[in-house]
Parts: structure tokens; C-alpha cells; sequence
């Protein structure tokens, strides 16, 4: 089995790949930086290899997906900054940056994999939590976050056999968050682990268990499953 994890150097991408390679799948992750490249080969070990690609770049992917060859399964990762913020304050310029990010590279990416994509195989994204939630300033996040979703049922008809799901997680620990400070993070993180039932916040680990739910069982398709600790049960 050989699943590409665009996104897949760090965080919730290097934990679904370390996860299923573990699991003896073939893995390929993608990243913008050199760097952190390396580094998660250097986790992953034998299974994995990877390329240094940037999403928003759908020339490049496209080359990428070319040069690859026979896909089983794509799992979308790409995330990014910029988005949350009161409507008062939203720009041209944010809101463009926003979907631009996420939005496009996610669906343009799947495009790019068809040609190479197993029949039987799969394509997940990773959106976000916010996309049903109702909390001041974070409209463009859901509504980014949202669009994938909604984009979920009507490509799992379009594209059948190949299975389309998406992954909905809530406030998980990673580097996503290290712009806000490390004092500020700690205490956001510190708050919202007493906010959930489950009483502690996500860990990468915990989305990627349900990334490997989606992309192993074929019986699964045009489906959003939401990794929240109970978030979404709060009043």
C-alpha cells in the first residue's frame, strides 16, 4: 500500500505517516521546508521517502504525482496561517490568503493525484473543528474548514470507486499554535483541556488513528469524522 501525505513533515501529517508505515504501508510525505524533510525521514525510517513540494503550488504537484507514479491513497494535511480575526477587521487580502492556503491546495491536490490514484483507494483531508463551530472570530476559518467539508459527499459520488472522506480535528497540540507565544499557549491549552469531557487537549497521534480508520477501511466513503474530545458538546 502506498499512501502520499502532502503535509506530512510534522504534526497530525508525520504522525498518520509514522502511523501507517508502522503499519506497513509505503509512505511518501511532502513538505515546503528542507528541514523539517529531513528530520521526519529521519523518523520514519526505511518505509518513508519525500519530496520537498509546496501545495500551493499546483504545477508542482501535478509534476510531483507525474513522477510518482501508482498511488493507493492521498491524505491532505496543508494547513495555514492567517484567517481567525473578527469580520471588523477582515480583509481582500486575509480572506484571499485564507483559502488560498487551505482551500485550493487541498481540492487542486486531489485533482493532481487522479491520474495516478488507485480505483480502490482513497483521498482524506484534514480539515478543522471550526468549521462547525460557533465562537466570535473565526468565521473565515470555518468557512474555509467548512467548503472542504461540504466539498466531502458530492466528490465521494463524483469520483467513486475512489473513497473521499475528511478528518475534523479540535484543539490538538502543535506547532500550529506556537505563533501565539508560549505563555499564551500554555494557558490557552491549559483552558481548553478543562472545557472538554475528556479533559486534556488533542495530540497528533489521536487524529492520526482516525486517518488510518478512513484511509484502511473501504467501506468508508464521503464521511467527516470529527477528532474534538467532545468539543463539540459544550454549551
Amino acid at each position: 500500500m502506498r499512501v502520499v501525505i502532502v503535509g506530512g513533515t510534522s504534526g497530525i501529517g508525520l504522525a498518520a505517516a509514522a502511523r501507517l508505515a508502522a503499519g506497513g504501508a509505503e509512505v511518501v510525505v511532502t513538505g515546503r521546508s528542507e528541514e523539517r524533510l529531513r528530520s521526519a525521514l529521519k523518523q520514519l525510517g526505511d518505509q518513508a521517502r519525500g519530496e520537498v513540494v509546496d501545495a500551493r503550488d499546483t504545477g508542482a504537484m501535478r509534476a510531483l504525482f507525474e513522477g510518482l507514479g501508482a498511488v493507493d491513497h492521498l491524505v491532505v494535511t496543508v494547513t495555514g496561517r492567517g484567517g481567525a480575526g473578527p469580520l471588523s477587521s477582515l480583509t481582500d487580502e486575509g480572506l484571499t490568503e485564507a483559502w488560498r492556503n487551505k482551500l485550493v491546495p487541498h481540492l487542486l491536490t486531489a485533482q493532481a493525484a487522479l491520474g495516478v490514484l488507485n480505483p480502490e483507494g482513497s483521498i482524506t483531508f484534514v480539515t478543522a473543528a471550526s468549521a462547525g463551530a460557533a465562537l466570535p472570530g473565526i468565521a473565515t476559518l470555518a468557512a474555509v474548514n467548512g467548503a472542504i467539508e461540504a466539498a466531502v459527499p458530492g466528490l465521494a459520488v463524483e469520483l467513486a470507486p475512489i473513497r473521499v472522506n475528511a478528518v475534523s480535528p479540535g484543539v490538538i497540540e502543535t506547532d500550529w499554535w506556537s505563533e501565539i507565544g508560549d505563555e499564551a499557549r500554555a494557558a490557552f491549552m491549559e483552558g481548553a483541556a478543562e472545557s472538554l469531557p475528556v479533559r486534556r487537549v488533542g495530540r497528533p497521534e489521536d487524529v492520526a488513528a482516525t486517518i488510518e480508520y478512513v484511509v484502511r477501511n473501504a467501506y468508508t466513503t464521503g464521511i467527516v469524522l470529527t477528532v474534538d474530545g467532545g468539543g463539540r458538546l459544550k454549551a
